[in-house]
C-alpha cells in the first residue's frame, strides 16, 4: 500500500494551519484573533473549521483544559511537500523543471537568497545528496 501523506487542507484550513505553525498549540480564540489581523473571522466559524480539521486528521485537540487547545498534526514542511507533490503530478505531469520554471516566471523576480537556495538544491541533486 502506498505511503499516504497528510490530508490536503482547503484554503481556510491552510490559513488556520499557518497560525498553528507560527504560534504553536493555540485555543480557538487565539487562532480567531490571529486570523482577524488579516481577515475578519467569526469564532464559531473557526471552531467548526477546527472540528472538521480534527476529523480529517489535520490537527490534534487537547481536551485537558477548559478551552480546547489545537495543534497541527503534521509539520509545515510535510504539508507543503505533499501539496507540491500533488500539484506537480496533477498540473505538470510530474515535471519538476516545468513547475520550477512556471513558479519563477510567475513571480517575475527571485531574491538573491532564493536563487542561492535553488542553486544549492540543484547542486545537491547533481551530487546525489537529495
Amino acid at each position: 500500500m502506498p505511503k499516504k501523506g497528510p490530508p490536503k487542507p482547503t484554503g481556510a484550513e491552510l490559513q488556520i494551519l499557518r497560525v498553528l505553525w507560527d504560534r504553536g498549540a493555540s485555543t480557538v480564540r487565539e487562532v480567531q484573533q490571529e486570523l482577524n489581523a488579516t481577515k475578519p473571522s467569526g469564532y464559531t466559524t473557526v471552531l467548526k473549521t477546527l472540528q472538521i480539521m480534527t476529523e480529517k486528521g489535520l490537527v490534534r485537540r487537547n481536551e485537558k483544559e477548559r478551552a480546547h487547545v489545537y495543534e497541527a498534526q503534521f509539520a509545515q514542511h510535510l504539508t507543503q511537500r505533499q501539496m507540491v507533490s500533488d500539484l506537480l503530478n496533477r498540473v505538470f505531469d510530474g515535471s519538476a523543471s516545468n513547475l520550477l520554471l512556471h513558479a519563477l516566471a510567475s513571480k517575475k523576480s527571485a531574491s538573491r537568497d532564493e536563487l542561492a537556495q535553488i542553486r544549492q538544491i540543484l547542486d545537491e541533486l547533481e551530487r546525489g545528496e537529495k
